[in-house]
């Protein structure tokens, strides 16, 4: 064959059946790569050699289709893959050739699935590497052998199909061997088996390909050859053609977030019993961190039994975490607002007990109350893991904290900064993770000057104690503010919204009433003094 002549297209070979490995010449020879049948111009046939063999004795195989594999005689050629006898067992024989197409190897593959492997294989580089072409489009690594000739049958063998040669174990370091010759492709795409092993390993190789060139496929079932004989070509087709851009984690490309932008948001705003709250904030909402924060004294965890009841009587699931009482506490304090009652803890005068049983069944009796009974047991670790079981294994849409400063209560020289710190920038992660809504109750630190919380003093977020991370982490803080020195306004807090990233409307957003009688806050308006001009 003269070398000098000009390749000018690839047609449909009339020997063997294949639809573009026959090469036109500017001379008028063909050559077909799969059946190497050269066909000089004159018109006459000339079957070339097969690939040479190395000095290692191989074995001679018999090329047939695999029925069970769904793998066409065709495919079979293209690949020189087929069966033979070892020792007396019959075996299917995967030929590896290096890039002077000599036999460097075979990979002799069990009834059991056992494998024994006959030269080296290593020499061959990726399987198939000698049917690719030096570079263009795309070209597709797979897992294994079969896997490779599914693939490249579900194309009708049109593009090029390279296998890892020995399990994912080894694929970083085959890859990276040849990766110059790969780098030569618009597109790598990696399509691993559809499990854990396999999955990591795609995302280990795609590393180290040259940056917006290696893609990741997934399939709905375990492999290619899967694909195949589940009669699902078409989709194995989809699957390499819709590969998505491999990027390290937390990068992602605008492009691919259409999907994203244009579904329906499920973090629906559930609404406040405070119509002013409302206003501002917008409801509470899961995904979302709220933090009440006050002085002593001044409301917090009633506030916090309160959207917890709200949430409770719209029927969502709520985990309980109130580290600073038991779970009878806790419990008294959500059926005393569902009756406008104070329960106390030994005492119910002039409560019955079919009362009882009705706050009960309103509020725990729902089967969507949850309650961690802690005593022992607040560090910061063991929180986390409650808060996930609650969620994930009670369904908890929703979970009170009450408090976090109690993390690091108790710890001995430790640095409550630090600890506060880790211990938010987890529950920033687990809250989206488990796409649950959490209120949390933070203390403040006292405010400078003579004036203290309990005097009124207005609440800020540089006055969370322990750590700015609360405020930073936090989606929604809110603020109580009351002088409990005010003879005729001790009862009064203002709300006040310190954060809000969900208008950035911040500021006072009602006032609430606290009745020693009922021990319920409600919204209280003020009524301004119409002033009157005289003439």
């Amino acid at each position: 064959m003269n070398e000098s002549s000009e390749f000018l297209r690839h047609v449909a070979c009339p020997h063997c059946g294949s639809s573009d490995a026959n090469a036109m010449y500017a001379d008028g020879k063909h050559y077909c790569f799969s059946c190497q049948t050269l066909t000089p111009a004159n018109g006459e046939e000339v079957t070339m050699e097969q690939p040479s063999k190395s000095n290692t004795s191989f074995l001679e195989v018999q090329v047939i289709p695999l029925s069970k594999r769904k793998l066409n005689l065709k495919t079979a050629q293209h690949w020189n893959y087929g069966v033979s006898l070892f020792k007396g067992q019959k075996v299917q024989v995967a030929n590896y050739y290096d890039k002077h197409r000599t036999l460097v190897g075979q990979k002799l593959r069990f009834p059991n699935k056992d494998f024994l492997v006959l030269g080296d294989i290593k020499k061959a580089g990726l399987y198939g590497e000698h049917l690719c072409r030096d570079g263009g489009k795309m070209i597709t690594i797979v897992e294994g052998e079969l896997d490779a000739l599914s693939l490249s049958q579900a194309f009708d063998n049109k593009w090029d199909v390279v296998s890892i040669p020995q399990g994912v174990d080894s694929a970083k370091k085959t890859i990276a061997r040849s990766i110059e010759w790969l780098s030569k492709y618009d597109s790598i795409v990696l399509m691993f088996d559809n499990d854990e092993v396999g999955q990591k390993a795609a995302l280990d190789c795609a590393s180290i390909l040259p940056p917006n060139k290696a893609k990741i496929a997934k399939l709905p079932l375990k492999d290619a050859s899967d694909m195949l004989q589940a009669g699902r070509s078409q989709e194995l087709i989809n699957a390499v053609w819709g590969a998505k851009t491999f990027r390290p984690d937390g990068i992602v490309a605008g492009v691919d977030l259409w999907e994203t932008v244009t579904s329906v948001d499920d973090r629906a705003s559930i609404p406040y019993a405070y119509n002013g709250l409302n206003e501002k904030v917008g409801g509470i909402r899961k995904g979302e961190i709220v933090t009440l924060t006050a002085g002593s004294g001044i409301g917090k965890s009633q506030l916090a039994r309160e959207l917890a009841h709200t949430l409770i009587k719209q029927g969502e699931t709520v985990g309980y975490i109130a580290l600073e009482e038991n779970v009878k506490r806790t419990a008294l304090g959500l059926m005393s607002i569902e009756m406008n009652k104070l329960l106390h803890l030994n005492s119910n005068e002039g409560i019955t007990e079919e009362e009882m049983k009705d706050a009960f069944n309103a509020t725990l009796g729902t089967g969507r109350v949850y309650l961690y009974d802690h005593w022992g047991s607040t560090d910061s670790d063991n929180l986390l893991s409650k808060i996930r079981f609650l969620a994930r294994g009670c369904g908890c849409g929703f979970i009170v904290l009450d408090h976090i400063s109690i993390v690091v209560s108790g710890l001995e020289g430790g640095d409550e900064r630090r600890i506060i710190d880790n211990t938010m920038t987890k529950l920033r992660a687990l809250v989206e993770e488990l796409n649950c809504g959490m209120i949390l109750i933070s203390h403040l630190k006292r405010p400078s000057g003579d004036r203290g919380h309990e005097d009124g003093a207005q609440t800020s977020l540089a006055q969370l104690r322990g750590s700015a991370a609360i405020g930073q982490l936090s989606d929604i803080v809110i603020g109580l503010e009351r002088n409990q020195q005010d003879k005729e306004n001790s009862n009064i807090s203002d709300v006040r919204v310190l954060k809000n990233r969900w208008s950035g409307d911040t500021g006072i957003a009602c006032h609430l009433a606290y009745s020693t009688d009922t021990g319920r806050m409600t919204e209280t308006y003020w009524e301004e003094e119409e002033e009157t001009v005289e003439f």
